[in-house]
């Protein structure tokens, strides 16, 4: 076992060795542009591209055709919300999301908002997913699209997708789905959900960073994108710019390999999972996991330790890579919004733990990473006038704080 261990696989993840050996001819004898239709080096281009698209469609049960490709996942979502509000504004203006999506999505619909849109937060219940009564009460005769991720990034929660398809194609609107954390790690097919738009990137299912695909539904309906690059009509007029070969071979490489291995990968992920929840269990009173474990990702768990705070925690635990919250938000000191959005209070939000396992994760890693964080928690316990009183049989939330 190597230190540091790595269990933010949400975050991002290694580049498959395979994925690597499929790139590498990319970058220097098949370095042609694939746009470049009269000379061998853009025909051996275009068929990688070909390849690559064909690898992404079968892993979704999409047709190529319908497989744009993009510099990942944020632009994907951008695309697909910007595209459609630009596209359809005739028909409506109004767009229906969730509180606790990436900031991907919420911040692009905070953008609509200010060019005039209408946007429907959806709350979540207790256990991270959407009612979806509530979501059928937001629908209004302005409603275009319905935009709730597959699969949360910090607490790995499953939503009811192909319910939220079936609700959207009922009535006539169309449903995107930021599938990045789900694609490749459970099975996920656009037509049982019903999807019309799908977000993607190989950098969490272990291909290269910097690109991503967007899965446009060509028929029933036809989706169309308002372009939001412009320049040259790539990729069916929806997203000019010369394509990166050698990424788009490996982000068609890694979904490949997610089809073949994802059978085997959920069920080692899974055990190992368990394994690191029912430890942390044995070790330690006062640990809550947030989010549901019965709809969810299988190699995700996230747990707040009551009476510690998460900075001291991280700190105590340097040598292990995890997150305690979205990297896309980490940077910020403020308490993590999904959590929130779960009704935690502050303490227990930002006493939180996001735990990624991935491909290379292993049995000695997890009881390594038990062990120490175990000794941590306890360490910062035992300063704890909180958990002492706790111990004592003190009921904090009858208590009376005075402030001086």
């Amino acid at each position: 076992m190597k230190l540091p261990i790595y269990m933010d696989y949400h975050a991002t993840t290694p580049v498959d060795p395979r994925v690597l050996e499929a790139m590498l001819p990319y970058f220097t004898d098949n370095f042609g542009n694939s746009a470049s239709r009269n000379h061998a080096f853009g025909w051996v281009a275009e068929e990688a591209v070909d390849k690559g698209r064909k690898q992404v469609a079968d892993l979704i049960g999409a047709k190529p055709k319908e497989v744009i490709f993009t510099s990942g996942a944020t632009e994907s979502n951008n695309l697909a919300i910007k595209g459609v509000a630009e596209m359809y504004r005739e028909k409506g203006n109004h767009v229906i999301t969730c509180v606790t999506e990436h900031k991907a999505v919420i911040d692009t619909c905070k953008k609509l908002e200010k060019q005039g849109g209408r946007v429907t937060y959806l709350p979540v219940q207790k256990d991270g997913r959407i009612d979806l009564d509530e979501l059928r009460a937001a629908i209004t005769d302005k409603t275009i699209l319905i935009t709730i991720m597959t699969a949360n990034n910090e607490i790995g929660v499953l939503q009811p997708v192909a319910e939220i398809g079936a609700i959207a194609k009922e009535k006539g609107i169309l449903f995107h789905t930021d599938a990045v954390q789900a694609v490749g790690k459970v099975p996920f097919d656009v037509n049982e959900v019903k999807a019309d738009l799908v977000s993607l990137t190989a950098h969490k299912m272990y291909g290269p960073k910097g690109v991503g695909a967007l899965y446009v539904r060509r028929r029933n309906p036809r989706v169309l994108l308002a372009e939001q690059i412009s320049g040259g009509g790539h990729e069916r007029g929806m997203r000019s710019g010369t394509l990166n070969v050698p990424g788009i071979v490996g982000l068609g490489k890694a979904a490949e390999i997610c089809q073949t291995d994802m059978a085997a990968d959920t069920a080692r992920l899974m055990a190992l999972r368990d394994r690191l929840s029912e430890k942390f269990h044995q070790n330690l009173d006062e640990i809550y996991i947030n989010g549901s474990m019965e709809h969810r990702l299988p190699h995700n768990l996230n747990i707040s330790f009551a009476y510690v705070e998460g900075e001291s925690l991280l700190m105590g635990i340097n040598d292990v890579a995890v997150s305690s919250g979205s990297a896309c938000t980490s940077a910020s000191l403020e308490p993590s919004y999904v959590l929130k959005a779960l009704g935690a209070g502050d303490d227990l939000a930002h006493s939180s733990i996001r735990f990624g396992l991935g491909r290379w994760s292993t049995d000695d890693e997890v009881d390594y990473v038990v062990d120490k964080l175990t000794d941590v928690v306890r360490r910062l316990r035992e300063m704890s006038p909180l958990y002492e009183m706790v111990k004592e049989g003190v009921d904090l939330s009858k208590m009376q704080w005075i402030a001086h």
